[in-house]
Protein backbone atom coordinates (compact mmCIF):
# COMPACT_ATOMS: atom_id res chain seq x y z
CA UNK A 1 0.00 0.00 0.00
CA UNK A 2 1.36 3.58 -0.99
CA UNK A 3 1.68 5.94 1.80
CA UNK A 4 2.22 9.93 1.18
CA UNK A 5 4.21 12.34 2.61
CA UNK A 6 1.62 13.55 4.44
CA UNK A 7 0.42 10.79 5.78
CA UNK A 8 3.77 9.94 7.06
CA UNK A 9 4.56 13.43 8.44
CA UNK A 10 1.17 12.21 10.55
CA UNK A 11 1.91 9.34 11.43
CA UNK A 12 5.20 10.31 13.06
CA UNK A 13 6.28 9.76 16.70
CA UNK A 14 7.20 13.24 16.75
CA UNK A 15 5.15 14.79 19.52
CA UNK A 16 2.78 17.68 18.99
CA UNK A 17 1.80 20.57 21.29
CA UNK A 18 -1.22 19.84 23.23
CA UNK A 19 -4.30 21.99 22.24
CA UNK A 20 -5.79 24.37 24.30
CA UNK A 21 -9.06 22.06 24.10
CA UNK A 22 -6.81 19.36 25.21
CA UNK A 23 -5.15 21.53 28.48
CA UNK A 24 -8.54 22.60 29.73
CA UNK A 25 -9.75 19.28 29.92
CA UNK A 26 -6.82 18.05 32.07
CA UNK A 27 -7.03 21.43 33.83
CA UNK A 28 -10.65 20.22 34.60
CA UNK A 29 -9.87 17.40 36.75
CA UNK A 30 -7.14 19.64 38.66
CA UNK A 31 -3.73 19.01 36.69
CA UNK A 32 -1.73 22.12 37.95
CA UNK A 33 0.88 21.85 34.71
CA UNK A 34 -1.79 21.56 32.52
CA UNK A 35 -2.72 24.99 33.60
CA UNK A 36 1.01 26.56 33.83
CA UNK A 37 0.70 25.03 29.54
CA UNK A 38 -2.52 26.94 29.24
CA UNK A 39 -1.15 30.03 30.02
CA UNK A 40 2.12 30.03 28.54
CA UNK A 41 -0.25 29.06 25.35
CA UNK A 42 -2.77 31.53 25.31
CA UNK A 43 -2.17 34.16 28.55
CA UNK A 44 -0.79 36.67 25.68
CA UNK A 45 -3.74 36.84 23.76
CA UNK A 46 -6.20 37.17 27.21
CA UNK A 47 -3.66 40.17 28.95
CA UNK A 48 -3.95 42.01 25.17
CA UNK A 49 -8.21 42.02 25.05
CA UNK A 50 -7.57 43.14 28.23
CA UNK A 51 -5.16 45.77 28.07
CA UNK A 52 -7.10 47.22 24.87
CA UNK A 53 -9.77 48.12 27.60
CA UNK A 54 -8.16 49.25 30.25
CA UNK A 55 -5.83 51.96 30.02
CA UNK A 56 -4.18 51.00 33.59
CA UNK A 57 -1.71 48.47 33.73
CA UNK A 58 -1.86 47.22 37.25
CA UNK A 59 -5.48 47.35 36.82
CA UNK A 60 -5.02 45.00 33.42
CA UNK A 61 -2.46 42.59 35.40
CA UNK A 62 -5.35 42.11 38.08
CA UNK A 63 -8.16 41.57 35.82
CA UNK A 64 -5.60 39.13 33.75
CA UNK A 65 -5.52 37.60 37.52
CA UNK A 66 -8.94 37.46 38.15
CA UNK A 67 -9.76 35.77 34.69
CA UNK A 68 -7.04 33.00 34.87
CA UNK A 69 -8.18 31.89 38.37
CA UNK A 70 -11.96 31.91 37.09
CA UNK A 71 -10.68 29.22 34.53
CA UNK A 72 -8.68 27.51 36.85
CA UNK A 73 -12.32 27.18 38.66
CA UNK A 74 -14.72 27.45 35.35
CA UNK A 75 -12.81 24.69 32.88
CA UNK A 76 -15.08 21.65 33.88
CA UNK A 77 -18.04 23.88 32.75
CA UNK A 78 -16.24 24.47 29.51
CA UNK A 79 -18.22 22.89 25.92
CA UNK A 80 -15.98 22.49 22.94
CA UNK A 81 -18.95 22.29 20.84
CA UNK A 82 -20.12 25.68 21.70
CA UNK A 83 -16.79 27.33 20.52
CA UNK A 84 -12.79 26.95 20.60
CA UNK A 85 -10.70 26.96 23.68
CA UNK A 86 -9.45 30.62 22.64
CA UNK A 87 -12.58 31.77 22.22
CA UNK A 88 -13.94 30.69 25.06
CA UNK A 89 -10.62 32.94 27.02
CA UNK A 90 -10.98 35.47 25.26
CA UNK A 91 -14.69 35.82 26.08
CA UNK A 92 -14.09 35.47 29.83
CA UNK A 93 -10.84 38.14 29.64
CA UNK A 94 -13.64 40.76 27.79
CA UNK A 95 -16.48 40.16 29.91
CA UNK A 96 -14.04 40.70 33.23
CA UNK A 97 -12.37 43.93 31.10
CA UNK A 98 -16.09 45.20 30.46
CA UNK A 99 -16.84 45.10 34.16
CA UNK A 100 -13.89 46.51 35.36
CA UNK A 101 -14.97 49.87 33.18
CA UNK A 102 -18.42 50.00 33.96
CA UNK A 103 -17.31 49.70 37.55
CA UNK A 104 -15.02 52.16 36.89
CA UNK A 105 -17.40 54.73 35.27
CA UNK A 106 -20.06 53.82 38.18
CA UNK A 107 -17.37 55.24 40.52
CA UNK A 108 -16.93 57.89 38.61
CA UNK A 109 -20.41 59.30 38.24
CA UNK A 110 -21.29 58.50 41.94
CA UNK A 111 -18.01 60.99 42.29
CA UNK A 112 -18.57 63.61 39.94
CA UNK A 113 -22.38 63.51 41.30
CA UNK A 114 -20.99 64.26 44.69
CA UNK A 115 -18.63 66.62 43.83
CA UNK A 116 -21.30 68.74 42.36
CA UNK A 117 -23.40 68.76 44.70
CA UNK A 118 -20.79 70.03 47.49
CA UNK A 119 -19.26 72.57 44.56
CA UNK A 120 -20.81 75.30 46.37
CA UNK A 121 -19.26 74.55 49.53
CA UNK A 122 -15.86 74.56 47.89
CA UNK A 123 -15.38 77.14 45.70
CA UNK A 124 -11.61 76.99 45.39
CA UNK A 125 -12.24 73.45 44.35
CA UNK A 126 -10.83 73.49 40.83
CA UNK A 127 -8.03 75.46 41.46
CA UNK A 128 -6.69 72.74 44.22
CA UNK A 129 -8.24 69.98 41.91
CA UNK A 130 -5.55 71.24 39.28
CA UNK A 131 -2.67 71.87 42.23
CA UNK A 132 -3.34 68.32 43.60
CA UNK A 133 -3.24 66.54 39.88
CA UNK A 134 0.16 68.66 39.59
CA UNK A 135 1.97 67.25 42.75
CA UNK A 136 0.47 63.33 42.17
CA UNK A 137 2.17 64.14 38.63
CA UNK A 138 5.53 65.13 40.14
CA UNK A 139 5.29 61.84 42.70
CA UNK A 140 5.17 59.71 40.03
CA UNK A 141 7.99 60.95 38.19
CA UNK A 142 9.83 61.11 41.62
CA UNK A 143 8.76 57.11 42.81
CA UNK A 144 9.51 55.87 39.18
CA UNK A 145 13.59 57.38 39.79
CA UNK A 146 13.35 55.04 42.69
CA UNK A 147 13.09 51.76 40.48
CA UNK A 148 15.94 50.15 38.61
CA UNK A 149 16.73 50.84 34.85
CA UNK A 150 14.70 47.83 33.78
CA UNK A 151 11.72 48.01 35.99
CA UNK A 152 11.08 51.47 35.26
CA UNK A 153 11.63 50.91 31.20
CA UNK A 154 9.00 48.17 31.51
CA UNK A 155 6.48 49.84 33.87
CA UNK A 156 6.57 53.10 31.52
CA UNK A 157 6.41 51.32 28.15
CA UNK A 158 3.31 49.48 29.47
CA UNK A 159 1.64 51.86 31.81
CA UNK A 160 2.29 54.79 29.79
CA UNK A 161 2.59 53.52 25.95
CA UNK A 162 0.06 50.32 26.40
CA UNK A 163 2.82 47.83 25.35
CA UNK A 164 2.31 44.26 26.64
CA UNK A 165 4.34 41.96 28.66
CA UNK A 166 5.48 39.96 25.45
CA UNK A 167 6.30 43.57 23.64
CA UNK A 168 8.08 45.06 26.30
CA UNK A 169 10.53 41.61 26.51
CA UNK A 170 11.53 42.24 23.18
CA UNK A 171 11.87 45.80 22.96
CA UNK A 172 14.17 45.40 26.06
CA UNK A 173 15.93 42.41 24.53
CA UNK A 174 15.11 40.41 27.89
CA UNK A 175 13.35 37.37 28.91
CA UNK A 176 9.87 37.27 29.21
CA UNK A 177 9.89 35.93 32.51
CA UNK A 178 11.92 38.28 33.97
CA UNK A 179 9.74 41.50 32.47
CA UNK A 180 6.93 39.96 34.19
CA UNK A 181 8.65 39.48 37.61
CA UNK A 182 10.43 43.05 37.66
CA UNK A 183 7.27 45.09 36.38
CA UNK A 184 5.07 43.18 39.26
CA UNK A 185 8.17 44.72 41.63
CA UNK A 186 8.18 47.71 40.38
CA UNK A 187 4.62 48.10 40.70
CA UNK A 188 4.43 47.13 44.16
CA UNK A 189 7.85 49.35 44.96
CA UNK A 190 5.90 52.70 42.97
CA UNK A 191 2.13 51.68 44.76
CA UNK A 192 4.35 51.71 48.27
CA UNK A 193 5.95 54.75 47.32
CA UNK A 194 3.23 56.89 46.35
CA UNK A 195 1.51 55.84 49.39
CA UNK A 196 4.54 57.08 51.74
CA UNK A 197 5.53 53.28 52.81
CA UNK A 198 8.76 53.64 50.18
CA UNK A 199 11.20 50.73 50.65
CA UNK A 200 14.82 50.64 49.60
CA UNK A 201 15.82 48.12 47.33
Amino acid sequence: MHTSREELRFTSDTPREPTAEALIARVARGDERAFEALYELCSARVYGVIRRLLLDAAQAEEVSQEVWLQVWRSAPGYAPERGSAMTWLLTLAHRRAVDRVRSAQAAGARERSASFESARDRPFDQVSETAVTRAEQRQVRRCLTALTELQRQAVVMAYYHGSTYREVAEALDVPLATVKTRMRDGLIRLRDCLQGNETTA
